[in-house]
């Protein structure tokens, strides 16, 4: 097998290490596994030092998030494929063969994600990532087999291996090199949105990302912020406007950023009307911190452009909102 590294970006995540190590170990054969840990403060290190002495341990000085601790513990490890992988991630044997193969026998393809069940549902698919990811046409994303918070039942029904928009960053195999060529995760974003971020470069520079519904992983979700925290609600409604305003070419942005960021403020008064008004003044907080670093989104932008052409390939030409709420569609067929 190609040379792999499984990474695993820690937090004070000491039970979750105990939980999820030993299926690790267990089913990754021939590949390094690598603990970065984020500045922690529990027993997380001394836990991996003494009960998996096999796993090799990255210790960052502080908590850089999720991106910045990705990038700074990347940038130590040698490996021609990283595997990104959430410490709340049960894997399954032989999970990582078929992402390997398909990496290694097409070199278009960049990244590549398994299906990815719940761990608390195990015959439903998680809403991180689900059965790979895409985005429609205001940025919003979304997963076969996930809108929204609907997730459909596995029968079977994304077990094929396609290209995707994006793949998630609960488990996210790709190719070092182009990791970095990239420029790896925005840190910006800090995290939520950054691995479709990355996916759309990846995009920009000419490759392809995959799913493989020939490799499973179960994961719990939202093991740092449940998907009801207003600070998840925060980073996912200023990373998607950030992410719209890198990437979107141009006649693109002008018409669609302004609808987009009336729907968030839809999106703030139905938070308001369901009684959760923390996620409604983290919508309104969203939108003033992403004018508030608008200079250095324009920067970001402009950087992109002189780089890599836009690109567009795979983008869902409908609005999911629309179809979700108003069409009451459950799944989209792509």
């Amino acid at each position: 097998m190609t040379h792999v590294a499984v990474v695993i970006l820690n937090y004070n995540g000491e039970a979750l290490l105990r939980q999820f190590l030993p299926s690790v170990i267990q089913h990754s054969e021939g590949a390094s596994i690598i603990v970065a840990d984020n500045g922690s403060t529990d027993q997380s290190v001394p836990v991996i030092h003494e009960h998996f002495p096999s796993v090799e341990v990255l210790k960052l000085d502080r908590n850089y998030g999720f991106c910045g601790g990705y990038n700074r513990a990347l940038a130590q490890v040698k490996s021609d494929y990283f595997v990104l992988l959430n410490s709340d991630v049960e894997v399954t044997a032989g999970w990582l063969n078929p992402m390997i193969d398909l990496l290694d026998k097409n070199p278009s393809i960049a990244a590549v994600q398994p299906k990815i069940l719940a761990y608390n549902q195990r015959d439903h698919f998680e809403y991180a990532g689900a059965g790979g990811g895409y985005i429609d046409s205001l940025g919003y994303p979304f997963c076969r087999g996930r809108l929204f918070d609907f997730t459909e039942k596995d029968f079977g029904q994304y077990d094929d291996e396609r290209a995707v928009f994006w793949a998630s960053g609960a488990c996210l195999c790709i190719r070092s090199s182009l990791y970095h060529e990239a420029g790896g995760l925005d840190e910006s974003f800090f995290a939520h949105m950054e691995e479709i971020d990355l996916c759309w470069r990846i995009h920009r520079m000419g490759y392809q990302v995959y799913y493989t519904g020939k490799s499973k992983v179960y994961h719990v979700g939202a093991g740092t912020l449940s998907r009801s925290n207003p600070r998840k609600t925060y980073y996912n409604f200023r990373n998607g406007l950030s992410l719209l305003f890198k990437h979107l070419p141009l006649m693109h942005l002008l018409i669609k950023l302004p609808v987009r960021i009336a729907l968030d403020w839809v999106a703030a008064l139905k938070f308001l009307a369901g009684h959760t008004p923390a996620d409604a003044r983290a919508v309104v907080q969203a939108q003033i911190d992403f004018n508030r670093t608008l200079q250095r989104t324009i920067k970001a932008r402009k950087e992109l452009m002189v780089k890599f052409p836009t690109n567009m390939a795979n983008t869902y030409s409908g609005v999911i909102p629309w179809e979700y709420y108003i069409l009451k569609k459950k799944k989209i067929l792509i």
